[in-house]
């Protein structure tokens, strides 16, 4: 989580990295995320969300360079 203070507003940047799985028969077909109780995320989700494309053109992807973006670094600069 990253908080910076930008023009008196504070932001939270929320990055699910490493949420994915793979769906489980003993959860009924579902993944880990998809069959766990999260009314906290869901309360975050509900308000203010977005989507932000984090890996450039031409650059595999991957946490890192993911993470890198997130954090305005450019990653075919510092990858």
């Amino acid at each position: 989580m990253n908080i910076a203070k930008i023009h008196g507003i504070k932001y939270v940047i929320v990055v699910g990295d490493g949420m994915a799985d793979y769906p489980l028969p003993e959860l009924g077909g579902k993944t880990p995320l998809e069959a766990a109780q999260t009314p906290n995320m869901d309360r975050i989700a509900a308000s203010y969300i977005g989507l932000v494309r984090t890996i450039p053109d031409g650059m595999e992807p991957g946490s890192d360079v993911a993470n890198l973006s997130l954090l305005g670094y450019d990653p075919k600069t510092y990858h």
